[in-house]
């Protein structure tokens, strides 16, 4: 895998210092939705006033026709560019078709973001302008959370343990990183030649699953460490916390990306460290909802190391002269 570099671009300013940042018109914002048009009201005011509107491209996936109403009236009024789908194709999916709208109102550069997470102007700016200089490499930014702390700066695919790291030591641009798409630029002749997210995936891991195949085709990962970025994590999450299809989809898509990418040897492993993997997947959200929920969590554990499992059974494994394979 090559290697890539994080090097600091712009100093970070404050939300909603409008009409400093004159952005590109090949920019476009790709956000995808499930029942968070508070979020995106909140979290877009005043970026939206600093870039055509109409290449904020928000993909709505299906939840309720209240929520959809809901949704086309935000988009109408703040005149955003929206995609209904009409079920909850899931992330990758929902990415995809948006950033296939944005392709076609002639963006070049595309920042996926989450609803909870938001960014400034000047963010953006230095996210397009190193996706610009390098339009082989995904660009990320650090993530803080609302209080201040580093939610993410990094992300490294432990490949001997079967699981991935935001810890301290996790670098994107080291051999095994990966990005986090809860924000993140690339470019329109990078997206294509990757094909998108993968949209098997669904939920969770699809960011990993292009991180890696990004490097395997010579591309880079650059984190920009200076940015305003903030992620208020969990905020999509209905009712907060972690739930079953967390638990599930974080379990089966982990020995679906190892299935895809690693060797028989290497995913053998990772199946059998599977009990440990569900057992921290299910705690993520705090021992006190494993306990308020324990039959349905553990259920949703079982089942996605199941369908995961069995994905990897019957389908050929990757070649094991694959980098760090």
């Amino acid at each position: 895998m090559v290697q890539g570099h994080e090097r600091p671009r712009l100093r970070p300013r404050p939300f909603g210092s409008g009409g400093l940042v004159t952005l590109s018109p090949d920019i476009a914002l790709v956000i995808v939705n499930y029942g968070s048009d508070a979020l995106l009201d909140e979290n877009l005011h005043g970026l939206d006033r600093e870039i055509d509107p109409a290449h904020v491209v928000v993909v709505d996936n299906f939840r309720s026709a209240a929520d959809s109403e809901r949704m086309s009236t935000l988009a109408t009024r703040r005149g955003w560019s929206l995609v209904c789908l009409p079920q909850n194709q899931g992330f990758g999916s929902g990415t995809n078709a948006g950033v296939a709208r944005a392709q076609e109102l002639g963006c070049r550069r595309f920042l996926l973001i989450n609803p909870d997470a938001r960014i400034d102007a000047v963010g953006v700016a230095a996210l397009a302008e190193e996706c610009a200089a390098r339009p082989q490499n995904i660009v990320g930014a650090r993530i803080r959370r609302p209080d201040g702390s580093v939610w993410f700066h990094g992300g490294t695919i432990l490949l001997d343990r079967g699981r991935t790291s935001t810890g301290p030591a996790a670098r994107s641009s080291a051999p095994g990183g990966w990005i986090t798409g809860a924000c993140l630029m690339i470019h329109t002749d990078l997206w294509d030649r990757l094909g998108g997210f993968d949209d098997e995936y669904f939920l969770y891991w699809e960011d990993v699953d292009l991180s890696w195949r990004c490097t395997e085709s010579g591309g880079r990962l650059t984190v920009l460490p200076d940015l305003k970025v903030e992620h208020s994590v969990g905020g999509t999450q209905v009712g907060g916390g972690k739930s079953t299809t967390y638990v599930y989809y974080n379990c089966r898509n982990r020995l679906l990306f190892a299935s895809r990418h690693l060797s028989r040897k290497r995913l053998l492993s990772w199946l059998l460290t599977s009990p440990g993997y569900a057992s921290a997947v299910m705690q993520h959200g705090g021992r006190r909802a494993l306990a308020r929920h324990p039959v349905s969590m553990i259920g949703a554990a079982l089942f996605g190391t199941a369908a995961g499992g069995t994905q990897a059974l019957i389908r050929p494994v990757a070649r094991p002269t694959q980098t760090n394979g």
